[in-house]
């Protein structure tokens, strides 16, 4: 069993949040592999599916945290001990400002980079657990982060949001069989994304 977790905040108010990429990025790859139907489990909602690979399928379950961004560790942590996984058997899907718009970078275990809800995980699961971390680019001062991670993308995101959420899902059968860098190229390969300054502020392309 592998746990595909995003993050996010529960609710429409936050649906379209820069915040819920996380979430975004789970319903899409749900969507893709046709996953069951959405309940509530382990304070969250959740789907159970497989993810075909060259090795055979992988169970996988989609685990969306209803407790909020900051206390989502708890929430996983409950759905690695039912299923008696190790921090490995489980992938994060998240927001990083410290990317610049639709880069997209795979990376196991470290420190939180200020990431409250990544720091919940560590705090209930330990840190070794598996992170893809989706660009959203920097608001430019730590003072005005909590409004931009908090605030809807723009229209002009559309297209990279998009076309990244389709490579995370399109590309799945790589991460399901433990290959995180080739995942990592994969996804790029099929949104591409220009490297730049993060804090650069919104593209306006």
């Amino acid at each position: 069993m592998l746990i595909l977790a995003g993050q996010g905040n529960p609710g429409p108010r936050y649906a379209g949040n820069r915040h819920n990429i996380g979430f975004m990025a789970v319903d899409a790859i749900a969507r893709r592999w046709r996953f069951g139907p959405e309940r509530s489990k382990f304070q969250s909602l959740v789907r159970e599916g497989e993810i075909e690979t060259p090795g055979g399928a992988v169970r996988a379950l989609i685990l969306k945290p209803q407790t909020f961004y900051n206390d989502s560790g708890s929430a996983v942590g409950a759905a690695m001990k039912f299923y008696k996984l190790t921090p490995m058997d489980v992938v994060l899907f998240y927001d990083e400002i410290d990317l610049s718009p639709g880069r997209f970078r795979m990376k196991t275990g470290g420190g939180a980079a200020g990431n409250n809800g990544v720091r919940s995980i560590t705090a209930h699961v330990g840190a070794d657990f598996r992170r893809a971390r989706m660009g959203t680019g920097h608001p430019g001062h730590k003072d005005r982060v909590q409004g931009h991670v908090l605030s809807d993308f723009h229209k002009v995101d559309a297209d990279w949001v998009a076309a990244l959420l389709d490579a995370c899902a399109d590309a799945a059968p790589l991460l399901a069989a433990g290959e995180d860098e080739k995942y990592q190229t994969e996804v790029m390969r099929l949104a591409p994304a220009e490297k730049s300054d993060p804090r650069a502020g919104p593209r306006e392309d």
